[in-house]
């Protein structure tokens, strides 16, 4: 196509030209007034490009290269991005029900209408006992589904992570789910630039935390490395300082953590996340 407009533009200036030569004051001014037409398309064609290469030149360069999205196949840097996110609390229901509950958030900002009790009933769950035998602690495994009781602290409990968590949603949005996990903080930044929220695991302290917080149990499926600071929450923006979340046991809407902090207890707790497409 910009070779046709490039033709046609080279044709147009050989024409005007000839006129000019001739001085052919009509033809000139027919002919000027097609090239301004053809100029006002070609900027119309390169629309998206032309606003790619403004957000490139207004945007400084030096910002952290994870704070990029894509814009039309071109790598726009950008220094800050929220999403307005609807704010679910899991208390008192579900004092363990944070993953669920941030689910709901993700759900319900793409027009689902689920709450966290309907959440919480479908929600994959792994059945088995806890038990401690000479010292090893045998449990569920929150990768199969959600570990113990959920509704109270009165009985052994845990949470869920995220492979139970995108086949639940996938349910309500069967083919949209995309599973992030493993991926870099990056890939999060990415989403949110493009309007979709990540629901991830971080922990309650949003920070590393010492290994003598974490715990290994002894499973159905394999030995799993634990921490009861475990925490879901769903990422809503980011600035150059901070990453912004709602917290669904925080009851706090864009809550935010400085963003080494906060990727770096994500990171701990296996870089899980998950989003809409």
């Amino acid at each position: 196509m910009e070779l046709l407009f490039l033709f046609i533009s080279a044709l147009i200036t050989l024409i005007l030209l000839i006129n000019y030569l001739k001085n052919n004051k009509k033809i000139i001014y027919y002919m000027g007034w097609l090239s301004v037409i053809i100029f006002f398309l070609i900027l119309i064609y390169n629309g998206k490009q032309i606003k790619a290469e403004f957000i490139l030149l207004t945007n400084s360069i030096n910002e952290p290269a994870f704070l990029q999205s894509v814009l039309n196949g071109e790598e726009v840097i950008l220094t800050e991005k929220m999403l307005d996110v609807p704010l679910v609390a899991q208390l008192p229901e579900l004092p363990r029900g944070c993953e669920v509950t941030s689910l709901a958030m993700l759900l319900q900002y793409e027009g689902i209408e689920v709450d966290k009790m309907e959440l919480a009933k479908n929600v994959k769950k792994d059945p088995t006992p806890k038990t401690i035998r000479h010292g090893v602690i045998s449990f569920g495994n929150p990768h199969d589904g959600f570990v113990g009781d959920m509704y109270s602290f009165n009985n052994p409990g845990y949470g869920v992570y995220h492979r139970p968590i995108a086949e639940l949603a996938s349910t309500y949005l069967p083919n949209k789910i995309i599973d992030l996990t493993g991926n870099d903080f990056e890939e999060v930044i990415k989403h949110i630039n493009r309007d979709s929220p990540v629901w991830v695991i971080a922990n309650t302290t949003f920070k590393t935390l010492p290994d003598s917080l974490f715990e290994t149990w002894e499973t159905p499926t394999g030995k799993v490395k634990i921490t009861y600071k475990e925490h879901s929450v769903v990422v809503t923006g980011y600035d150059e300082q901070f990453i912004y979340f709602n917290d669904p046991l925080a009851n706090e809407k864009n809550r935010k953590i400085p963003k080494e902090n906060f990727i770096a207890a994500w990171e701990q707790m296996g870089k899980q996340a998950i989003v809409v497409e």
